[in-house]
């Protein structure tokens, strides 16, 4: 265990390799629970909204924490510049540990919305913050090797929550609580570790707090969520509301890049907007973020739905993903570590993304399943060399007082383009397969019960639909999602041309303090001084010859128009042979003769 305070610089490479995987046992750990929170939810939506009621907030339960997580990214990286790491860390553990109990006590949904969007404010604290512990003890050239296990937590509990989820609600023993009670116990857990691990040195920091951009920015990016969640479901797209909230997101915007331009001390800096690396970086983790959140939300649909599996099944049907992303992350952070080029693997792994997504959007009702692991493990493998690289390039190519502030942004886009992929996917579902439903019901002359809208999230009312119906429905269900996920295909595709663009920076090395020169021994400085009329001697014996060290002594003196021979015995006399007798002489200084009180040797 790392025992001791440091005071050495987090950069500095004083943190061995047991101790670096100690540390990153408790931020795994924190950042596993709380991703599973985000997405646990999805499976026991269906029962929840049946027990607490409130079917027209069914969005919302899922919305409020991605919201929050958002907003609040880039807000956890600077106060972590302010008042320590490690205690924003812990304060974003017990924020989520909280707000989970409260979730899972909750008797009404507004209460359980309200918890989960506090549950948000905690996840956007510890999925910005690992990061930033991450680069903190671990430099660039080194990270790779450790953030290829990161990305792969991230991508694990993506799927894992789904699958959790589908076992707690088939498991009647249990109910839907425990989605919000089972990852406390792992939290507390990975509080005490880092506690017990985690020893950073204390920085002098600036104290001010940057509230205007806090809350401009806050402002800009929650009235933009809060247009992409509710317009086409709660006011239509052309309508007051699309138009206020666009208004407000816009102008918020404008005030955040005036107030970021003023402030002594900003969330985002300016600055890095000028940076080349951070700008590329940050559209393709946007990028990366929309067609992760967009497959990862619409894939367990189509297997519920279009398939007819159980939530649990549903989510086993995802583990060739988590492994293809573990394995794909894990090499190549090991590559990026020992060749120190990092470049090819976003490269090619959001080409592989564009892939994985146009194969699922060739799935259809008789899809086998050997097919769709293939295909979901195709876009594993694309996620799994692309998401870490991509905070690890930012990272490496800032300079280290903006270290959180990079990792914290870049995380903001990821999860900003994550919100604005759901939204958008979700919109474009909702309205082909409602077109598609109408035109084949009226193609069979069929009026289906209740008219054309389908409640997504109950599955298992679609399966017991009579059988020409559910055949329109699953159909009709089937094409929507083929156009959600070909629209995902250039979306991946911008992401690699902005990495296309990127210029591969050479990792930065750990810094290794050297320890200053061994001062001389009187022995040292004799042969020394030795060694130096030796070459003194063969210069003036060469003799016109043709010699490497006669060459190497001549090039001592400056070229002016004598020949080499005589610069060289020029520097052997004015030069070696005088040094030789300093040398020599401070080895044996003189001493005085104690009888006559001179000089003596």
């Amino acid at each position: 265990m790392v025992a001791q305070a440091r005071t050495a610089s987090p950069t500095t490479g004083t943190y061995t390799h047991r101790e670096i995987l100690e540390v990153m046992s408790g931020l795994m750990l924190a950042m596993l629970t709380s991703m599973i929170s985000t997405s646990v939810v999805s499976t026991a939506l269906p029962t929840i909204v049946g027990e607490l009621g409130g079917q027209d907030q069914y969005s919302w339960v899922a919305s409020a924490t991605m919201l929050t997580m958002t907003v609040s990214t880039p807000l956890w990286g600077k106060l972590s510049d302010l008042f320590g790491r490690k205690l924003l860390f812990q304060t974003a553990l017990g924020l989520f540990v909280a707000a989970s109990l409260v979730a899972g006590l909750s008797q009404n949904m507004g209460q359980l919305i309200a918890a989960r969007a506090v549950q948000g404010l905690g996840v956007g604290g510890l999925s910005a913050l690992s990061q930033v512990i991450l680069g903190d003890i671990v430099s660039p050239r080194e990270r790779g090797r450790y953030s290829g296990y990161m990305g792969a937590v991230f991508g694990i509990s993506t799927v894992a929550g789904p699958l959790l989820g589908g076992f707690i609600v088939d498991a009647d023993w249990l109910g839907w609580r425990w989605c919000f009670y089972v990852v406390v116990p792992f939290a507390l857990v990975a509080f005490f570790v880092i506690q017990k691990v985690l020893r950073l040195p204390k920085v002098k920091r600036s104290t001010s707090i940057d509230i205007w951009g806090a809350t401009t920015i806050t402002a800009s990016a929650s009235a933009l969520m809060l247009l992409l969640t509710l317009g086409g479901t709660e006011f239509a797209w052309n309508s007051g509301w699309t138009y206020f909230l666009a208004a407000v997101s816009l102008l918020m915007l404008a005030l955040a890049v005036l107030a970021e331009r003023t402030a002594g001390n900003p969330i985002l800096p300016p600055r890095l907007f000028r940076d080349r690396t951070f700008v590329l970086t940050s559209l393709a983790s946007a990028f990366v973020g929309m067609a992760l959140y967009g497959a990862m939300i619409y894939l367990p649909q189509y297997l519920q739905i279009v398939k007819g599996l159980s939530p649990t099944h549903s989510g086993l049907m995802t583990l060739p993903m988590v492994v293809a992303l573990f394995v794909a992350g894990v090499v190549s952070g090991k590559i990026v570590t020992r060749t120190g080029r990092w470049k090819v693997f976003p490269v090619a792994g959001l080409l592989i993304v564009a892939v994985g997504l146009f194969l699922l959007s060739r799935l259809h009702v008789d899809s086998g399943e050997w097919l769709i692991g293939f295909d979901v493990a195709v876009l594993g493998l694309g996620l799994g060399l692309s998401m870490q690289i991509l905070i690890l390039a930012a990272q490496n190519g800032s300079e280290l007082r903006d270290m959180a502030s990079t990792t914290s942004g870049v995380s903001f886009f990821r999860s900003l383009g994550g919100a604005v992929g759901v939204a958008a996917f979700g919109a474009i579902l909702t309205n082909r397969l409602k077109d598609e439903m109408a035109g084949m019901l009226q193609a069979a002359g069929i009026t289906l019960p209740g008219g054309s809208d389908v409640q997504l999230g109950s599955p298992e009312a679609i399966q017991r639909l009579p059988g020409p119906i559910k055949h329109i429905v699953l159909e009709s269900f089937t094409r929507g999602l083929e156009t959600v996920f070909m629209v995902g295909v250039p979306v991946a595709l911008l992401g690699f041309v902005a990495v296309i663009f990127l210029k591969e920076l050479p990792l930065r090395g750990a810094t290794v303090t050297t320890p200053p020169p061994r001062p001389l021994g009187k022995d040292d400085l004799v042969l020394a001084g030795l060694l130096l009329e030796l070459v003194a001697q063969r210069v003036e014996r060469a003799n016109g010859e043709k010699s490497a060290l006669l060459t190497a002594v001549a090039d001592m003196a400056p070229p002016d128009g004598r020949s080499e021979r005589e610069r060289a015995g020029s520097v052997a006399r004015t030069v070696l042979r005088p040094a030789s007798r300093a040398l020599i002489a401070q080895a044996a200084p003189p001493q005085k003769d104690l009888v006559t009180g001179g000089v003596s040797r």
